[in-house]
């Protein structure tokens, strides 16, 4: 598994409900069509501070990801709201756990 973080600083403080549920109406259907998908999880840090985390079975199923994003930013006119690119950390799940206790 494949995850891909994405860090977006000076997001326009007045238009974060308008992000958050575009982000759900359009955006996350989008990515659930992508081969590999595994998750997708917004967070909401504060301070005009957004991360997203984004799962996929191959680096390159995550990569594509990043260009669906882009694209969906400047389809939705989030350039204004979200005007600074955002920092990208991608790379291989090398331990995880979904919280369900592992049976013995």
């Amino acid at each position: 598994m494949h995850a891909t973080i994405r860090r977006y600083e000076g997001v326009d403080r007045t238009r974060t409900n308008e992000v958050t549920g575009k982000v759900n109406e359009t955006l996350i259907p989008e990515l659930r069509k992508l081969p590999g998908f595994a998750g997708y999880y917004l967070i909401e840090a504060g301070n005009g501070v957004f991360s997203s985390l984004g799962l996929f079975e191959t680096p390159e199923q995550a990569d594509e990801s990043t260009k669906v994003v882009a694209k969906w930013i400047t389809d939705e006119n989030f350039s204004t709201a979200l005007p600074n690119a955002p920092k990208i950390t991608s790379g291989k799940v090398v331990a995880h756990s979904n919280g369900v206790p592992a049976v013995a």
